[in-house]
């Protein structure tokens, strides 16, 4: 699996950070600890990379889902 902030230019360095934890689904108070940082920092964090507008895509291999066979790989 592959993540990909898209807009991320967008973002400070440590909104990208956040913006990542949280999106792989970790709480404010998991991201704090982390990030040695308040569960307020995390959520004004959060907030302002929502505002500037970014999209996340998760690549995820077709065969790791069983979708393909050895033969259809190339296709």
């Amino acid at each position: 699996m592959q993540i990909e902030i898209r807009g991320a230019e967008k973002l400070s360095f440590r909104e990208r950070q956040v913006v990542t934890l949280k999106e792989m689904g970790f709480s404010n108070d998991q991201v704090a600890g982390r990030l040695g940082i308040s569960t307020s920092t995390v959520a004004t964090l959060f907030g302002r990379a929502r505002t500037k507008g970014y999209a996340v895509v998760i690549i995820i291999p077709g065969h790791s889902l069983g979708l393909f066979g050895p033969d259809d790989e190339g296709e």
